[in-house]
């Protein structure tokens, strides 16, 4: 239902972007390290790693994943694994499978040159209209609008828009606003001061509005209703999935890993050997089976919890020895894991921990939530 908002003063044409630029120039952030030579391929790498994690999390990743690869060249000539070892913890891991194709792609159908166009960009995989809108203002100056969850809540609370942004309708209305405040000039500062704003003072629970620029004119502030804007996304209960990943550890005390599939949760990664027990095999058949040895079990670890965007995981790891080899694997889709010379392979952080409770004979607390 949509909450009428009582007549308050419109502000001047091009007030907010004044305001916001005036604002930047003192208080804006200008030492972060996507900032220094902002050009297309490491702006775009800033802006994957910044979707749905914050700046302090994200630095020290772009620091390392800059080391490793920096230019366009070099990330297209690394493999996945490469490439996901520098994501694992980061989370979200298509996020990195979409950047290596997308540089394989611009390599291969640009001449290694980045599109300079919003329709090119907007097609490569993992990029979408904000994200391409943010590449070409910050590293072209392009007059592009942005609209990441930072500007959402900063115009969602400026104009006092009612319902939650994914919705098909609100969004419309945000992309407007954000296409009518966006200057011609400045256009790369007034991108990173609004979403600064937006991270910084115009926080999702904290709103700083005493010290906002742009407090004057913004109808949630005046209405005293701040924190009803942006409206949530509709709540939903989250089903619970369980799953047994085995820990098998061979003489040498390295542990079986598998690389999972390119699709689906953790896809391209390497996990634990995950048994369900849908064939009626118990894990001992399972592994011979499937696995290519006999086992002997130890135990079970302690449970983890792990939430992912649509479901909960609880894990169970279920402890065991290699007894016997019945046949020789020849399956680059398994390896040996030495914790103690680890190698260059992408593992998602939940069996990390997991590999951690082994190797160091740590324990967590039972049904710890950590999310992807």
């Amino acid at each position: 239902m949509t909450t009428e908002i009582p007549t308050l003063p419109t502000p001047p044409e091009r007030w907010l972007h004044r305001r916001l630029l005036g604002w930047f120039d003192l208080h804006g952030r200008k030492d972060l390290p996507w900032q220094q030579n902002p050009t297309p391929y490491r702006v775009w790498v800033s802006e994957i790693m910044l979707q749905q994690t914050q700046v302090n999390t994200v630095i020290p990743y772009y620091q390392r994943f800059m080391t490793r690869f920096p230019d366009l060249a070099a990330l297209g000539a690394a493999t996945t694994d490469e490439v996901l070892h520098l994501w694992s913890g980061l989370g979200y891991y298509a996020r990195g499978r979409n950047l290596h194709r997308a540089a394989q792609i611009i390599i291969d159908e640009y001449g290694g040159h980045f599109p300079d166009n919003i329709a090119d960009l907007s097609e490569l995989p993992g990029i979408g209209r904000s994200t391409a809108g943010a590449i070409l203002a910050l590293s072209m100056h392009q007059r592009q609008a942005i609209l990441d969850g930072n500007v959402k809540r900063v115009l969602a609370r400026f104009a006092a828009i009612d319902g939650w942004p994914g919705r098909t309708e609100v969004q419309k209305r945000l992309w407007q606003l954000a296409d009518h405040h966006t200057p011609t000039e400045r256009v790369a500062d007034y991108t990173q001061a609004i979403m600064d704003l937006g991270a910084t003072l115009c926080s999702r629970s904290r709103p700083a509005c005493e010290r906002c620029p742009l407090s004057a004119h913004c109808l949630a502030h005046q209405l005293g209703r701040t924190h009803e804007y942006p409206s949530p996304k509709p709540r939903k209960t989250l089903p619970v999935r369980q799953a047994q990943l085995l820990i098998l550890e061979n003489e040498d005390g390295h542990i079986l890993l598998q690389q999972r599939p390119p699709s689906g949760i953790w896809g391209g990664l390497w996990s634990l050997p995950e048994y369900s027990g849908e064939d009626g095999d118990n894990i001992d058949d399972w592994a011979r089976r499937q696995l290519g040895y006999a086992i002997t079990l130890t135990g079970t670890g302690e449970p983890l919890r792990h939430t992912f965007s649509h479901f909960h995981l609880d894990i169970t790891p279920v402890l065991a020895r290699v007894n016997l080899t019945i046949r020789v694997m020849d399956d680059d889709r398994q390896l040996w894991y030495n914790a103690a010379n680890p190698g260059s392979v992408g593992i998602a952080a939940p069996i990390n921990k997991l590999l951690g409770q082994v190797c160091t004979t740590a324990s967590t607390d039972s049904h710890e939530e950590v999310s992807e």
